[in-house]
């Protein structure tokens, strides 16, 4: 299965997507005519600014969230919603249901998030809106398989279902006017450390290629507004190649922040980098070497490399 997603990256690395939605071509020498006014975000705990007060990363200070690293390149704010700011991205939220991952009913999903922001103002034609989930609906699936409560083919059903959800709210955010919207759907939680631990990759792999498909499938038309940033495709090819990108080749947690409640939704008493800092890594890591902060998100350098690969995509469309 891992053989087959690699030659599946390479194939869309060399443009190869033929959905409309993929844009491709030669980032760096593409002279942006777009300078968005305003960055607008929803999603889960990859793109959580920091809600309740922490990030899904190593929270050391630095620029380390991959939304923050966009927002830097057109040196606009951007910052939780909680702190008057316009991400309204939360950890475990899903697309459209509830409870979230860690079996909390209270987190805003995707789809209350988008309600609450046109609500609260307009959607405009100079916003970069971006929209980032998946992972907390293919985590919650993937456990109760796992768990040995849901049969796989169900599960499957299932983070399709949530896939054509988040399409919902992208056309949505379209319809309320966004002439720019960016979708970022889960990478492949097949190469994460919880695949790792579990020896489940082709379980983590199929339900998060189930999303994606579905998630592209229903926004194909929307080509000319939404630009689909494939983080499938991006970390499948640092996680062959990590040397390549100055990381180990290990596939563990940086970070030793156990929660002892259900925490990112893989388990109760499993690491939650929500609570890492620097003084809870493990001895002796250099966090700039590993990609993974604990079983599912990633390291501040792993954020980097998305957000770096993101403005490369979006300077090359718009």
């Amino acid at each position: 299965m891992a053989r087959q997603w690699l030659r599946r990256a390479r194939l869309l690395a060399a443009c190869a997507s033929v959905l409309a939605i993929v844009a491709c071509g030669g980032g760096g020498e593409t002279e942006s005519k777009f300078d968005p006014s305003r960055i607008v975000a929803f999603g889960d705990a990859f793109a959580d600014l920091g809600q309740n007060g922490a990030r899904y990363t190593v929270n050391d200070g630095s620029v380390n969230n991959w939304t923050q690293f966009v927002a830097r390149e057109y040196d606009l704010p951007l910052a939780p919603t909680a702190t008057g700011g316009q991400s309204y991205a939360i950890g475990n939220a899903r697309a459209a249901a509830s409870p979230d991952a860690a079996g909390n009913p209270a987190t805003p999903t995707v789809q209350q998030q988008v309600t609450a922001f046109l609500a609260a103002s307009t959607a405009r034609s100079e916003d970069l809106v971006i929209v980032n989930a998946g992972h907390s609906d293919v985590i919650l699936q993937a456990q109760n398989v796992i768990n040995g409560t849901l049969a796989a083919s169900v599960a499957e059903e299932n983070v399709g279902r949530a896939g054509r959800d988040l399409a919902a709210q992208v056309r949505r955010l379209v319809g309320a006017g966004a002439k720019h919207v960016v979708v970022v759907g889960p990478y492949n939680l097949g190469v994460s450390a919880w695949a790792e631990e579990t020896k489940r990759q082709d379980l983590l792999e199929e339900l998060s290629r189930t999303f994606n498909d579905e998630l592209k499938v229903a926004l194909v038309n929307f080509g000319s507004t939404v630009l689909y940033i494939d983080a499938a495709l991006h970390f499948n090819l640092v996680t062959s190649a990590p040397s390549a990108y100055e990381l180990d080749e290990d596939i563990v947690p940086a970070c030793t922040s156990v929660d002892p409640g259900p925490g990112i939704g893989t388990g109760v008493g499993e690491v939650n980098s929500n609570r890492c800092t620097p003084a809870t890594l493990r001895a002796g890591v250099d966090e700039n070497r590993l990609l993974f902060a604990d079983r599912v998100y990633m390291t501040p350098v792993g954020h980097r490399l998305l957000g770096e690969y993101a403005v490369e995509r979006i300077r090359s469309r718009w």
